[in-house]
């Protein structure tokens, strides 16, 4: 498995985890809490900061568990972990390339949610589903690339 692909998979992973805790803080008040009422913003800001923080420390953990991982095993050094070709960057490129296509679309919803004028709960959490829709479709196409081709 390459390093760029291990890094989606950290990136994916920790997306998923963040959400659902932030889908179970915020969702979990929904039928108790009128939506104006709901304290959705230290969270949502949590959820953010958790998912850079912890995407930055999963991958390098990952890179250290890899690096022994590659010295132990005499299959490489450390120095071999970083090494990218055009397959991968033309896995990158065709990742990054579903994401803005799918960040856009939704972001015209939410676009329509400011001009309706509705809570700021909606619209808020409305961008926050159109990154992590977009987040999680590049994983999702660069792994796919990753173990079937392209």
């Amino acid at each position: 498995m390459s390093f760029e692909e291990k890094v989606t998979w950290v990136s994916g992973v920790v997306t998923l985890i963040v959400v659902a805790w932030y889908a179970r803080v915020v969702g979990g008040l929904f039928g108790q809490v009128a939506v104006e009422e709901i304290a959705y913003q230290r969270p949502l800001l949590f959820a953010v900061g958790a998912m850079i923080v912890l995407t930055i420390v999963g991958t390098i953990g990952m890179s250290i568990a890899t690096a022994i991982g590659l010295e132990i095993s005499g299959r490489g050094s450390a120095q071999d972990i970083d090494r990218r070709d055009e397959r991968d960057a033309s896995i990158d490129a065709r990742g990054d390339r579903a994401a803005f296509y799918v960040s856009s679309v939704l972001m015209v919803g939410v676009l329509a949610l400011a001009m309706l004028e509705v809570a700021h709960f909606w619209i808020a959490n409305g961008l926050f589903a159109a990154f992590v829709a977009g987040g999680l479709m590049s994983s999702g196409v660069k792994l796919a690339a990753y173990r079937r081709g392209f």
